[in-house]
């Protein structure tokens, strides 16, 4: 049997979201839901901002040093040779 077989992944996304919510709920019936408040919320979304735009010019930093090497410039004259 296969892990994807089995368990929670298993079962069609809206019985996922039913039994999730009935853990949500019973949680804040409990006391023990996390409740964020305005200060975390902004602080959590400043932190996947700057996450985001750090990956993003890492990948676009990637493939302009590539062509500043002249690794890209070398392929492309290479095939315009053989061309001809």
């Amino acid at each position: 049997m296969a892990k994807e077989d089995r368990g929670f992944a298993s079962m069609d996304r809206a019985k996922q979201r039913e039994i999730a919510s009935k853990g949500g709920k019973a949680a804040h019936q409990k006391g023990t839901a996390h409740e964020w408040t305005s200060e975390e919320a902004r602080d959590a979304g400043r932190k996947g901002g700057i996450a985001s735009h750090r990956r993003r010019r890492e990948q676009m930093g990637t493939s302009s040093d590539m062509a500043e090497r002249g690794n890209g410039d070398a392929e492309s004259s290479m095939t315009s040779t053989e061309n001809e």
